[in-house]
């Protein structure tokens, strides 16, 4: 039961940070968001826990808020702006996985003792990098135009939980789909990768739906430079 109590406070804190971010920092807030987040929620997957006896991978908190993060910029700054986001995320998570691997290839002084921590977190297999990368480009534009096509069919103020769930929703599943096939066909039996997909993606689910109170207070916000 700890780890069901830690993960919800782990979860408003995560989206607390969200909205300061955007808070003190305004769009430009929102851009370090995406960035700092496709880091920490790589690192993040690569431990396991167990909430009432099911095994779940961290980072989808941090994977979902930078989905938020596009739907806010989206609402507010308009789908250029957004899909920009996309692409520095995309960016920032391929120069990061390039110079990790180049860290890690060094050969450690006698006295180094971060070697093993680093392959640990930082030593993915080619397979589990490209289903990130992969999973990442194709979710993240498919959630912009998504959420701009259902600005059509769903305008009002009051329907951005509409806008933002359903463009995640869709998003997310893919999002889930093609990282779990990727990096996990073939390896595991079917019902175990069924059970991975499974898991993921109502977790992820789960958390979209948490974060849109979090995405109505940010849509509120009043940024100084930006009046």
């Amino acid at each position: 039961m700890f780890n069901l109590g830690w993960g919800a406070l782990f979860v408003l804190v995560t989206y607390g940070f969200f909205l300061l971010c955007y808070r003190l920092f305004g769009k430009k807030g929102l851009y370090a968001w995406i960035g700092v987040a496709t880091v920490i929620a790589n690192i993040q997957v690569t431990k396991t826990i167990d909430i009432m006896g099911i095994v779940l991978t961290l980072g989808n908190t941090m994977y979902v808020s930078m989905y938020l993060t596009s739907d806010l910029l989206n609402e507010k700054y308009g789908s250029g702006e957004a899909r920009k986001a996309v692409w520095f995320g995309f960016f920032t998570l391929i120069m990061t996985t390039v110079l990790m691997q180049m860290v890690i290839f060094f050969e450690p002084a006698p006295t180094d003792f971060t070697q093993d921590s680093m392959k640990t977190l930082f030593g993915l297999l080619p397979r589990l990098a490209l289903g990130s990368l992969t999973a990442y480009f194709i979710s993240q534009f498919l959630d912009v135009r998504l959420f701009s096509m259902l600005r059509k069919v769903a305008p009002g103020r009051n329907q951005l939980w509409i806008r933002t769930n359903g463009s995640s929703i869709v998003s997310s599943f893919v999002d889930t789909l093609v990282f779990c096939t990727i990096a996990f066909a073939f390896i595991y039996p079917w019902d175990v990768w069924l059970e991975i997909f499974l898991t993921t993606y109502i977790i992820k689910f789960v958390l979209t739906a948490v974060g849109t109170p979090f995405i109505y207070a940010a849509r509120n916000f009043k940024i100084k430079d930006e009046v």
